[in-house]
């Protein structure tokens, strides 16, 4: 098939340099023209393990273009994915303006003439009733009331972590497909032909509720272990013997991903989509209080973190962090809380130094970019080399992320975030 990927981020790149492994032949859509021109390079515009030997491969065969406008790219194309960026607004709801401006775009791109209808795939976190309430209007307006006879619009929820995202595109958890009438697009299963996962053949508003609910739960998982880690360290009662009998039960205790108590969750996706139920359920009324706690209960723990580092400190001591990102193998720096944690050793007088090997403060873009020099301005003169890391003199080195193995370190000082409690 012939797809084009509307935003080259984190899953729009991902997503494109898995489907042109599998040779179909990609158009990358990104108002960026650094990513634009990276992508049709075979470079990937973010890091993620593997994606630079899926895009040099397809750059290689010719699978790869890239663009920063519409203009005639969707003439012959058999599908649209958007994979642009839903990010919080002030009240806590989605901001939908790039969803809605992609959606005039392609619906002004779309020739009359065309043989064949478009499938246009959102895959971006989006409340439910979206594509019913804001996006087919927008089509509709574009195109008259019978759009419906060139554009297939489909929402299918994206389940790829960072820094495992190619694995989880070729091994989903689940496919979920939302179509007007909730039954299965050919186009769709297309391009899911030979993933093995249950899927699920759905009406919009159930496929767009997906995400919210998993990245809402996964939250909720990690606040929860949290809360019981700090309750067992405060009553001198082993938290990982706890971890260990609660997650023996598979049985009714589901699994035990997100349930070890540690690092607080942060990255681009629970943070804004617990916000955004939360704004859901406040609109309609229906009063859930655990979820209003998930963020202030993170929050907490970011604090009880902070304090358990500095307790042991005198001001003015040189720190060392080991990884900025949310998580390892990564460069997303969006809400991450080893962000927050750097940020509040600096404001506390803190000489504070960082190595992530996956980050360099010259490669960040778009809403990364923004987050990062927002929080931290002087993120470029924190970061330090392996050589430096290895050699520093430091009174304390803090492992944020993992990203210690296999550093020779002088300082034997050392505290690891996810011991925490």
């Amino acid at each position: 098939m012939k797809i084009a990927v509307f935003g080259l981020g984190y899953v729009g790149s991902t997503t494109a340099g898995c489907l042109a492994s599998r040779g179909h032949e990609i158009i990358g859509i990104d108002i960026s023209e650094s990513k634009v021109r990276d992508f049709e390079a075979g470079i990937p515009p973010v890091l993620e393990p593997g994606l630079d030997e899926f895009l040099a491969a397809a750059r290689d065969r010719g699978l790869l273009r890239g663009s920063t406008v519409v203009d005639g790219l969707l003439d012959d194309a058999d599908l649209a994915l958007v994979c642009v960026g839903t990010p919080s607004a002030l009240d806590g709801s989605h901001n939908l303006s790039h969803i809605a401006e992609l959606s005039r775009q392609i619906a002004t791109g779309v020739r009359r003439d065309r043989k064949r209808r478009l499938t246009v795939a959102f895959r971006s976190t989006i409340r439910p009733g979206t594509i019913d309430g804001l996006i087919a209007p927008i089509f509709r307006a574009v195109l008259g009331e019978n759009f419906g006879d060139l554009i297939e619009l489909v929402y299918n929820p994206e389940f790829l972590r960072e820094s495992s995202a190619i694995s989880d595109f070729f091994n989903p958890p689940k496919i979920v497909v939302g179509t007007v009438d909730g039954l299965p697009s050919p186009t769709m299963d297309r391009m899911h032909e030979g993933l093995q996962a249950q899927t699920f053949h759905v009406g919009y508003r159930e496929a767009e509720l997906t995400k919210f609910v998993d990245n809402s739960w996964h939250a909720v998982k990690i606040a929860f272990a949290n809360e019981i880690g700090r309750i067992c360290q405060q009553l001198d009662i082993s938290a990982t013997k706890v971890h260990e009998i609660f997650v023996s039960d598979t049985k009714l205790n589901i699994s035990p991903y997100y349930t070890r108590p540690g690092g607080a969750f942060g990255g681009s996706c629970l943070p804004k989509d617990v916000r955004a139920l939360q704004h859901i359920s406040n609109d309609v009324g229906a009063n859930t209080h655990l979820l209003d706690a998930v963020l202030r209960t993170n929050e907490a723990h970011k604090h009880y973190q902070f304090d358990s580092i500095v307790r042991q400190l005198p001001k003015g001591a040189k720190v060392l962090m080991l990884g900025l990102a949310f998580k390892a193998n990564t460069d997303d720096l969006r809400e991450s809380p080893n962000v927050d944690l750097a940020r509040r050793l600096i404001t506390a007088g803190y000489a504070v130094s960082i190595y992530d090997s996956g980050l360099d403060a010259r490669k960040l873009v778009g809403q990364n970019l923004g987050y990062a020099y927002s929080q931290l301005p002087k993120i470029g003169e924190l970061l330090i080399d392996r050589e430096e890391a290895e050699s520093g003199d430091f009174d304390l080195v803090v492992a944020a992320n993992g990203l210690q193995r296999g550093l020779s370190l002088r300082s034997s000082n050392v505290i690891d975030v996810s011991t925490i409690p």
